[in-house]
């Protein structure tokens, strides 16, 4: 949504981009080559469709080339403008640096409604989409490498990696081309939920910093936190349903399209779930929890924990000054406006910005790609030392137990959980973890480090900036 008065989405990073740098020691020159979009490409293609010519309109835009290749998802929606993907690329490249995966930022979309085409006509316009950007080299492993977003998913990413592996059938990394396909094409093990687990590792690191809990007015664990979801999407539902079976936070209110549920007990996260698959999506009719027409009021409910996970713009200089919740954690890209962002801040909500926030699925796509570069799959090679490793320990202590009389045992369930090597799955929730907690306390470091630095937001600029600014300093820029 965009209120009058307000900057666009692309105004919007920039300005907040203005408000890091200014705090950092950087050349006219290299902050403007840092700030800038490299180049973007727009693409009209036809294709025949239902007896006629149709003609789509797509982008992909690279913000910046300090690190290659460069990475960003891409999204089908009507709402797709050059503006947007240009704002969202800017996005990743602050977003890679942050976390420290080895990319520039890159974004691209398609002007479209996935839900009005037939899966054989989407497999039609995607892969034409894909072949012109492969041919430009705007999709490659080693260069340019798209990821799922909004409106896309597996099946979108398996299409462009084969329409890829078609067009240069001779690259053995061809696999490598786009992140996000399925574990059987390539794929891996935890790439679905990663961006929902990504506001998981977040909230919980969050949560091991009292001081940082102080500054949002809040104590003692997640455990019954009342948590808002905007958007019941892959990541809303993921962080959702995370939070709730793991965590025990209450989701007293999820946000869709056709309004809101809303259940101060907590809603069965699952269950809405199902209900949404089995009616298109819809929240209308759900037996278990009351129904609000007007869901973006729901957004100024009291909680503790609001989580926008859709559309940027939903929090803005019309609704900021009712919002409640003394902690916003951006898991959507550019959720709070510019203008939305000086009022909240003013009022002492601590917002976990979308850079940080929403970066498990980047890093694992990062995970994905070095996976399909080493052409193994991770924990193939130690899984079964390390469970050999442990079972020689367990068995000793067992006989010293035995032999020694100590008449003491393992308690219930020890030895399985003990025994059980890493897959790929733990491993890839294991440095997922790792990455959030790492990232998280780069930023901190700045936040409470230097007063002038209001807020996490800025800190994760200053971050991001300096390490982009760096690279393009060691290219001699």
């Amino acid at each position: 949504m965009r209120v009058s008065g307000e900057p666009s989405f692309r105004e919007s990073v920039d300005l907040m981009f203005n408000r890091a740098a200014k705090l950092m020691d950087l050349s006219p020159g290299l902050e403007q080559k840092i700030r800038v979009c490299n180049s973007t490409y727009t693409v009209r293609f036809g294709v025949r469709l239902r007896g006629k010519i149709e003609t789509f309109t797509g982008y992909r835009s690279v913000h910046s080339e300090h690190m290659e290749p460069v990475k960003g998802g891409i999204r089908y929606a009507l709402s797709v403008n050059q503006d947007e993907v240009e704002a969202l690329a800017a996005l990743m490249t602050y977003k890679c640096a942050l976390v420290e995966t080895p990319f520039g930022g890159s974004k691209g979309g398609l002007c479209i409604d996935p839900r009005q085409w037939d899966e054989h006509e989407l497999e039609q316009i995607t892969r034409r989409f894909a072949y012109e950007l492969i041919k430009r080299d705007l999709i490659h492993p080693a260069q340019n490498v798209p990821a799922p977003d909004m409106g896309t998913g597996e099946r979108e990413m398996a299409w462009i990696a084969d329409q890829y592996m078609r067009m240069n059938t001779t690259d053995i990394n061809g696999r490598a081309c786009v992140t996000g396909k399925p574990p059987h094409a390539g794929g891996i093990q935890g790439r679905v939920e990663a961006t929902g687990r990504g506001v998981q590792y977040a909230l919980r690191e969050f949560f091991r910093h009292p001081e940082d809990m102080e500054k949002a007015g809040l104590s003692g664990g997640l455990d019954g936190k009342r948590v808002i979801v905007q958007g019941l999407g892959n990541v809303g539902y993921h962080a959702a349903k995370f939070l709730s079976e793991e965590d025990g936070c209450k989701v007293i209110a999820v946000i869709e399209r056709d309004g809101a549920l809303l259940d101060p007990k907590g809603l069965n996260v699952e269950d809405v779930r199902q209900w949404m698959n089995r009616h298109g999506g819809l929240l209308a009719g759900y037996p278990n929890a009351k129904h609000v027409a007007d869901g973006a009021s729901v957004l100024e409910e009291p909680c503790d924990i609001l989580i926008p996970a859709a559309m940027e713009g939903v929090i803005h200089l019309g609704n900021a000054v009712r919002i409640k919740a003394p902690l916003i954690i951006e898991a959507a890209n550019g959720p709070i406006t510019f203008g939305a962002d000086e009022i909240l801040r003013r009022k002492g909500c601590v917002i976990i910005p979308d850079m940080y926030a929403n970066a498990g699925g980047v890093t694992v796509s990062y995970f994905e790609w070095v996976k399909n570069l080493s052409h193994i799959r991770f924990g193939r090679m130690q899984r079964r030392a390390e469970e050999a490793r442990s079972r020689l320990l367990v068995e000793e202590l067992e006989r010293l137990s035995s032999d020694q009389g100590l008449g003491w045992s393992l308690a219930e369930g020890f030895k399985e959980k003990f025994l059980q090597g890493s897959d790929e799955l733990a491993l890839v929730r294991s440095g997922l973890d790792d990455t959030m907690r790492t990232a998280y306390q780069a930023m901190r470091e700045i936040w409470h480090g230097r007063q002038e630095v209001e807020d996490l937001r800025v800190a994760a600029y200053i971050v991001s900036i300096g390490r982009v600014a760096a690279t393009y300093r060691s290219k001699g820029l």
